[in-house]
This record gives C-alpha cells, sequence and structure tokens, in this order.
C-alpha cells in the first residue's frame, strides 16, 4: 500500500467511525485529526467519494521549469566522466561546451538521479564501465585512485573473507610499579573482527613474530583457513631487513603477504587503533582500579578473560557483523 492509499484509509476511517460512534469530537480525538479537518474530508466524500479524498496538499511539479532534456543528459555525463567535478566546477566545464546551467542547476539534476555525492558519482561511474566494458578516462582514474585513497586514509580496509586481512599493532599499556613497561601486542581479522592481545615487557620484532606463532596463526590452523596478510604500521618491530629480522623471516616462512600503513597516518591502520582505545576503556581502566597485579601473567589471565567475553559475548557493529559477535561471524 503506497502512501496516498493510506493517507485515504485514515481520512475514510474517520468518517466512519464518527458515523459508527455517533460523536465527531469522539473520532476525531482517536485518529488525531482537528473537528475542521473532518468537516472538510465529509464535504469532499460526499462530492467525489474516495477519489476525492486524496492528497493534494503537495504541490505539483512545473514541468515548464524543469530543464531541458539535452541539458541534463550532459548534466548526467558531466557527473560519470569527470566524477571529482563540485557542481561549479560542472557547470564552468559545461558553459565552456555550450552548455549553460547554474551551479544549482547542476546540483537539482545531480538529487534527481542520485548523484549528489562523489561516491555516488563514482559508484555511477563503475557501474557503467561494468556494463559497456568502457576504456576509462586518465580523469576518470585519477578520481577512483583518489576514492581509494580516501577510504584508505579513514581505515576503510578492503577485505573478503576470514584470514583474507589480518590488522597487527603494538600498543602501550603503560609501567606498573613490581611489573615495569607493558606493551599489548593487538591482532584482529579485519573480516570477522576477531581480537587477540598478548602482553610483553618489550617491543621489538621477536616478540611481533612471536604473537603471530603463539596466538594467530594455530588460531587460523584450528579452523582451516589460511591468513594471507598482514598490516601493520612501519615501525622497526615489524619492518626491517628479511635476513635478520625475525617479523619478516616468520612471515616469509609462513608465505604471509605484507602490507604497511601510508607514511604519517596512524588512521590507516585505525580498526587496531579503534580497539585498543576499547580495550583501554572496558579494560585496563576498570582493571587498575580493581586490581593491583604483582605479574604481567596475572594481567594475561584477566585479559584472555575479556577477550573471550568480547569475541563471543559481545555484539559488535562492524561492517560485515551486522550485530553478531566476532566470534560468530563465517
Amino acid at each position: 500500500m503506497n502512501v496516498a492509499a493510506k493517507l485515504i484509509k485514515n481520512k475514510v476511517g474517520l468518517l466512519r467511525l464518527a458515523e459508527e460512534l455517533g460523536n465527531v469530537s469522539q473520532a476525531c480525538k482517536i485518529f488525531g485529526y482537528s473537528r475542521d479537518s473532518f468537516y472538510r474530508y465529509k464535504e469532499l466524500f460526499d462530492e467525489g467519494g474516495e477519489a476525492a479524498l486524496q492528497e493534494i496538499s503537495r504541490k505539483k511539479p512545473l514541468l515548464k521549469n524543469r530543464i531541458e532534456p539535452q541539458i541534463e543528459n550532459a548534466v548526467i555525463a558531466m557527473a560519470t566522466d569527470n566524477p571529482a567535478y563540485g557542481q561549479l566546477r560542472a557547470s564552468n566545464e559545461l558553459r565552456k561546451q555550450g552548455v549553460f546551467i547554474s551551479p544549482a542547476g547542476v546540483r537539482c539534476v545531480w538529487l534527481r538521479h542520485d548523484l549528489e555525492t562523489f561516491k555516488k558519482r563514482l559508484k555511477a561511474l563503475e557501474t557503467k564501465a561494468g556494463k559497456e566494458g568502457l576504456v576509462l578516462t586518465e580523469a576518470q582514474i585519477i578520481a577512483l585512485e583518489r576514492a581509494k585513497e580516501e577510504k584508505t586514509a579513514h581505515g576503510e580496509i578492503e577485505t573478503h573473507h576470514p584470514g583474507y586481512l589480518g590488522a597487527q599493532d603494538t600498543y602501550y599499556v603503560g609501567t606498573i610499579k613490581g611489573v615495569g613497561r607493558i606493551y599489548q601486542q593487538t591482532f584482529i581479522d579485519t573480516y570477522t573482527k576477531v581480537a587477540f592481545a598478548k602482553l610483553y615487557d618489550r617491543k621489538n620484532a621477536l616478540v611481533a613474530a612471536d604473537m603471530l606463532n603463539d596466538r594467530i596463526v594455530p588460531f587460523y590452523e584450528e579452523y582451516g583457513i589460511r591468513l594471507l596478510r598482514v598490516l601493520t604500521d612501519r615501525g622497526t618491530e615489524y619492518c626491517g631487513a628479511r635476513e635478520y629480522h625475525e617479523y619478516q623471516l616468520y612471515l616469509a616462512l609462513e608465505d604471509i603477504d605484507h602490507s604497511k600503513t601510508k607514511a604519517r597516518s596512524p588512521q590507516t591502520n585505525g580498526i587496531c587503533e579503534r580497539f585498543n582505545r576499547t580495550v583501554q576503556d572496558e579494560f585496563y581502566a576498570i582493571a587498575f582500579r580493581k586490581k593491583i597485579y604483582s605479574t604481567m601473567e596475572e594481567m594475561q589471565t584477566d585479559l584472555d578473560a575479556w577477550l573471550y567475553d568480547y569475541n563471543h559475548n559481545r555484539t559488535h557493529t562492524g561492517k560485515y557483523c551486522f550485530g553478531r559477535t566476532p566470534g560468530s561471524v563465517k
């Protein structure tokens, strides 16, 4: 049932209820209409039946004010040919071609065809290229590459299935009296959002490799999944010459590809950054106020218990979780 039909149904229901109750005020109160509206609807119904009760408050578009079809087509073509152009730039470029339309007019056309944002224009370009097998121009290729860079810069990671890409990071927990410095090696499967964390008293290539060997690779092997690639920042614990760098050597032995974040852009590994903030707020900030730890092993035990709850009991709003727990994503 469309909106117009629902409106008519409510108005007819109001008229019939008033007739059954014999009380206009009571019927209006139940349906939420005024008495003035009731008598207006009754007059329309008496004159033309249900058809007369159609919503007439919405103005009909003045087609004579709509731009000419050839101009509208030129604006749509500009949106897909040069998706990076804003409405002002598009208006100026169209003027060079002898097509005169204001920036506001360009936006109106884009809104009608769902092209008002850069992302939507890129999607339209990709759809058109896929259907027609187009050879993309240099400007179109630049626009698509720019969109990919922006996604990466904002932490949007391309991932397709469990094991496709894991993100690893080093997080400084703090210095605890009697225990010393504590670092956390964080690892997250970017598809399922299953998270792992292990504590160390230092940060170097050996502990980064130990995290993979002790927790990560055995986990994937248990489920018959191969870890294809790992994303890290450019820290010395992750980057170095393969011949004498333990982490790089371990990746080579396990045949795991290594991707690095963009230089001076830590947000490109935002999935780990976000998890580190979560574990700080929901575990460390509370645990350190409730308990005094004397050993790192004691702290790791409590951290593992929190991680189990995070992975198996706490629902996640990630892209592929859809409100499920990370451990239930297949």
